[in-house]
């Protein structure tokens, strides 16, 4: 609420109306709107809309409330009373009423509450609603001014802009719409703010984009002109005036999960578009859920392709949007070309756009799931320095051609799908495709390589967080590299993405990564892989790690030979080191402690011939791995100290979590339940926080076993299920086993011997196929539930129900195998 002092200036000038003399009065009475409101028994908001001309002048009695309340002579009532009768005879404006919505509005709650509050509490007087085009911004500035409209006492006036193509004609569409007549008049924007005086109106103004300069004009002169006016505005591009407030429209809201499809306002959208042309999508949600996903929530976008379920099932439509947008077209014949299909949406707002902008709009096209300012000003042309580059980048934003996301104190651009297909035909169009691509792939090249130096310092998660938000764009510059028989960047990128993917649990796309630049590399003649072999030596290593990480013992051992032959051909005892831990890591799984424990020792030597204190650290934790694991625990304790230590120091917390997991580990199997609950609990923290995904299964896996000590089995089988989905999706078989047999410990426990054995067979079936024995330390625990199982159930039971789980698929038995028609059925009684 104003103060009584506020607007004093421009008050003299208005105090020939109504409100104008009741201010004036009130201020001569000493009051404020408050006290006369408390007075006169009215609220203090009919006080202010009075006074500012919001409503015409009051009924009778309300006149008398306010003449009594301040103790007016007979001459200032009579007065008063005057100016109420003259403004109330003013002739109202004939204005252009908005047009009726044709169909339903889906969805779009929290943008209309955001909106509306805006517009009826006065917040602002100028509201832009902006977007790409399709995304519903006239639909939903329909239902604000229908919103709206009860409160603005003199109306609402819709300007319709889309059909003009003469900026200059925008002047007289206004005067048009609020009944001036003549039209004809050097001076029409004053004769507008005439017109409109202090009437408490909407103005509302639609499709403004192409004329947005002259709309702007307008708007800034009627603003200043005409206090009680309030103006709604639908543009792609904003008006950027002082006072504008933007809301950026967002797109339909997306289905989160499978199970409640229908809450999702683009399933809606889609639905009852189909339905209306006679295909009702019924039990294929899944399928309109594909499709709305693609095509990210935009309505326009969904309408249309919900107007090709006339000719093809849903399933056939989503196929069809995942190669090409092409077949969004074939809108309503009677909309503009705009409307009538995604490219002509987009087309309209590409032909507004000056030479600098289209050349750069078609250059970002080669961005894959958004980029960063830096990446931009590297990889464009045309662009000659930052600031350049934001300057361009904001211009697109401000059409609605770009978004913006700002996560984690970082601004990060990025295109719609839809827009990115238009932008990359440009690109091809100019034939600038090959080049710029190139570029963007070296740009990655030099961030992957970048970000592989500070994968093991205290900047590890700010470097995994950043590769992960680039992982789409690292792809592109891998595929590029392959397509094109790049093989010097194919074996670079994917030798500086190993240690990323193994962090972030990317197991088998980076192996896939790794293992296509090796067979490019088979197929080079030799003078192309000159100076090279660091590369091999690299991409072997990383693919020799990949591979053990999912148990591919074979492969992996063959991979990491190979590049210990190649390390030592170049007298690399850094590479050398790490090779001999990584086999150490194999020998230690295939429960070889002692090759283990010599091959970590070999490790350690070179790193100490190195002055390598990370290295040292590494290999003390891993001879502490390997102690603990074959039951030594007063060794595995004192080696990972050291390591945990040392980690602390140079900031590696992948080797801080492991050493912490490894203490746990240690203290849980000494009987220490809380000490070693504590250091799980540290290293679960840890591990989410950076995203490392082994180290959140295995710290899951040590205090689920903790839980079962207590007898706490049913927080047990929680942190045990979930231990066990991460090791399956991470492909980490060797360790799904021990959580399968920790399982079954569980239901042993709880009475279920069947189930148990079903567990016991299936983590059995795992450790037969890829050969790696029950760990030493856990043989114990292990035997223990055999034998109470065995004892538990008749030969004949045990052995069905140990054969069932070695034929169930390991995916099966993560995701509650058997089947709910099954006896050994974990649902009837779960854990």
């Amino acid at each position: 609420m104003p103060s009584d002092g506020s607007r004093r200036g421009s008050d003299d000038v208005q105090g020939a109306g109504f409100g104008g003399l009741l201010r004036r009065h009130r201020r001569e009475a000493g009051l404020s709107q408050e006290a006369l409101a408390e007075l006169a028994g009215l609220s203090v908001d009919a006080i202010a809309a009075l006074e500012r001309g919001r409503r015409r002048a009051p009924r009778a009695h309300t006149l008398r409330l306010l003449a009594d309340a301040l103790h007016l002579t007979d001459s200032d009532r009579l007065s008063l009373a005057a100016a109420a009768r003259k403004e109330a005879a003013a002739p109202r404006l004939q204005l252009r009423q908005p047009p009726a919505p044709i169909n339903e509005l889906i969805g779009r709650t929290t943008e209309l509450t955001a909106t509306t509050r805006l517009l009826r509490q006065r917040i602002t007087r100028l509201l832009t609603l902006t977007g790409p085009g399709g995304v519903g911004k006239t639909r939903l500035t329909l239902a604000v001014a229908g919103e709206v409209a009860d409160s603005f006492q003199d109306g609402v006036c819709w300007v319709p802009l889309a059909a003009l193509t003469d900026p200059a004609a925008v002047v007289p569409a206004v005067a048009e719409s609020i009944g001036l007549r003549p039209l004809e008049s050097t001076r029409l924007i004053e004769e507008i703010a005439e017109q409109i005086g202090r009437s408490a109106m909407l103005l509302v103004f639609d499709n403004c984009s192409h004329v947005v300069a002259q709309v702007g004009q307008v708007c800034a002169a009627l603003l200043e002109h005409c206090p009680n006016l309030s103006i709604l505005a639908s543009s792609r591009e904003l008006l950027r005036l002082a006072g504008e407030s933007v809301y950026v429209v967002p797109a339909l809201s997306l289905p989160h999960d499978e199970q409640n499809l229908q809450a999702s306002e683009a399933v809606r959208l889609f639905v009852e578009r189909a339905t209306a042309r006679g295909y009702e999508p019924g039990g294929e949600l899944d399928q309109v859920a594909r499709v709305v996903r693609r095509l990210e929530g935009m309505p326009l976008a969904i309408e249309l392709a919900a107007a090709r379920t006339n000719v093809m099932t849903i399933a056939e439509l989503a196929a069809e949007l995942e190669t090409s947008f092409s077949i969004l077209a074939g809108g309503d014949r009677t909309a503009s070309p705009r409307q009538q299909s995604m490219y002509g949406a987009i087309e309209w707002s590409h032909a507004l756009l000056t030479p600098a902008e289209r050349e750069m709009f078609a250059q970002l096209s080669v961005f894959v799931g958004g980029w960063t300012l830096g990446a931009a000003a590297a990889v464009l042309t045309g662009v000659g320095s930052r600031v350049e580059a934001l300057d361009l980048i904001g211009r697109l934003v401000d059409k609605s051609l770009i978004r913006v996301a700002r996560r984690g104190g970082v601004a990060r651009y990025y295109m719609l799908a839809v827009i990115r297909e238009f932008a990359a035909d440009r690109l091809r169009a100019a034939g600038q495709t090959d080049a710029t691509t190139e570029r963007h792939a070296h740009y990655y090249l030099s961030l992957a390589e970048e970000g592989e130096g500070q994968l093991r310092g205290p900047e590890q998660g700010e470097w995994l967080d950043r590769l992960e938000n680039e992982l789409p764009n690292l792809r592109a510059a891998i595929a590029w590299s392959l397509r094109t028989d790049s093989i010097a960047e194919a074996l670079r990128l994917t030798g500086a993405l190993w240690l990323f993917c193994n962090l972030r649990g990317h197991y088998a796309e980076g192996s896939q990564w790794l293992e296509r630049a090796l067979q490019l590399a088979d197929l080079q003649p030799p003078d192309r892989m000159e100076g090279l072999a660091p590369a091999c030596a690299k991409v072997n290593l990383g693919a020799g790690t990949l591979a053990f990480l999912q148990c591919e013992y074979d492969a992996a051992t063959e991979r990491l030979q190979t590049a210990l032959t190649q390390y030592k051909a170049l007298d690399d005892a850094a590479g050398t080191a790490l090779v001999l831990q990584r086999l150490g890591g194999v020998a230690r799984e295939r429960g070889d402690y002692e090759a283990a424990e010599d091959l970590h020792c070999e490790s350690y030597d070179l790193y100490e011939s190195l002055g390598d204190r990370a290295g040292m650290a590494w290999a003390h934790n891993h001879l502490g791995f390997v102690a603990w694991l074959r039951g030594d625990l007063e060794v595995g304790a004192r080696r990972c100290r050291r390591a945990r230590d040392a980690f602390r120091v140079v900031g590696d917390g992948e080797g801080l979590a492991w050493s912490l997991i490894s203490l746990g580990a240690i203290a849980q199997y000494g009987g220490e339940l809380v000490e070693a609950e504590d250091l799980l609990q540290e290293s679960l923290a840890l591990s989410q926080r950076l995203g490392y995904r082994e180290g959140v299964a295995w710290s899951l896996n040590q205090l689920g076993i903790i839980e079962r000590r207590r007898g706490l089995t049913e927080r047990a089988v929680h942190l045990l299920d979930e231990s066990l989905a991460e090791h399956r999706d991470l492909g980490d078989r060797w360790r799904s086993a021990s959580v399968l047999e920790e399982l079954a410990a569980v239901a042993q426990q709880r009475g279920r011997s069947e189930y148990a054995a079903f567990l016991l067979g299936a983590a059995h079936e795992v450790r037969d196929v890829i050969r790696a024995p029950v760990p030493r330390i856990e043989q114990a625990d292990h035997e223990a539930t055999r034998v109470a199982v065995e004892a538990s159930l008749e030969r004949r039971a045990f052995r069905a129900a140990w054969s069932a789980g070695r034929a169930a698929p390991l995916a099966a038995v993560a995701d509650g195998y058997p089947p709910p028609t099954s006896p050994l059925d974990p649902a009837r009684d779960p854990l």
